[in-house]
């Protein structure tokens, strides 16, 4: 009897042990093919310019000196070339910076499942790839622009925006701007809320009339974790990030607003 007991924990430590390695074998597949294709993207001619009629591009004026907008007036915008971008994936439509973070990428946009299980040579990998809501038009921005990724625990895709839940981060306003550029504009965002919360479809809304679109900036302000003191109203657009937070559905979320706006 102990004989068949010893061996039946064998045939199932031997199982627990091949699941084990299976998963290990996938993560360490993942994670080199990702750091590949994120090594070949630094390639892609990226700059940053400062242009001399910087107000004509404000999205609206700073109340004044106090006013947390005023720290990026003087910001200067992200300009990449899509030319090879878009040969290695026709999917691309914007790129994608937050500065003092790792998120520096690409951005596609295809329907809401393929690229999050695709990277971004389209190979399948389970860390995905960052990508935009299927409803957006990325030429045409709505009220609601939403970018989904991975949190990777080796801070590649969304990984980085666990930082956000720090105090040290936030106390840094050089960390509260996003940047994008895209095939037909160049754009700033402020962010002005952060927090976690769980799965749901109320805060990747894309669709609403004046009224619901002020009870939706209303909430999802409420929601920060901090208070960023940054005023909205509805005639400004949102760009919300989409993560993971943990493995029992929820959600890590950043949502900013759009203060400066270059078209190409």
């Amino acid at each position: 009897m102990k004989k068949n007991l010893v061996k039946v924990l064998i045939i199932i430590s031997g199982i627990l042990i091949s699941i084990n390695l299976y998963f290990i074998g996938n993560w360490v597949y993942d994670y080199f093919n990702t750091k590949q294709v994120i090594n070949s993207l630094k390639t892609i001619p990226k700059k940053e310019i400062l242009k001399d009629d910087y107000l004509n591009y404000l999205v609206e004026m700073p109340l004044d000196k106090h006013d947390p907008y005023y720290n990026y007036v003087l910001e200067p915008f992200l300009e990449v070339d899509f030319t090879n971008l878009l040969k290695d994936n026709s999917d691309v439509v914007l790129w994608l910076k937050i500065p003092n973070t790792t998120i520096n990428y690409a951005v596609v946009q295809k329907d809401n499942s393929y690229y999050l299980n695709h990277s971004f040579n389209k190979k399948e990998s389970d860390a995905g790839w960052l990508f935009v809501d299927e409803r957006n038009d990325i030429e045409n921005l709505g009220y609601n622009t939403i970018i989904y990724g991975h949190r990777r625990l080796d801070n590649t895709m969304f990984g980085d925006l666990i930082k956000f839940l720090n105090a040290e981060w936030f106390d840094n306003k050089d960390n509260h701007i996003i940047k994008m550029s895209s095939l037909t504009e160049n754009t700033i965002w402020q962010i002005f809320s952060v927090y976690v919360i769980d799965k749901e479809s109320y805060y990747i809304k894309t669709k609403f009339n004046e009224n619901s679109y002020q009870e939706f900036l209303e909430v999802i302000k409420k929601r920060s974790y901090y208070d960023f003191n940054t005023s909205l109203t509805t005639n400004n657009k949102v760009l919300t990030l989409s993560t993971c937070y943990n493995n029992y559905g929820k959600r890590l979320v950043v949502h900013a607003k759009l203060i400066k706006q270059e078209k190409k």
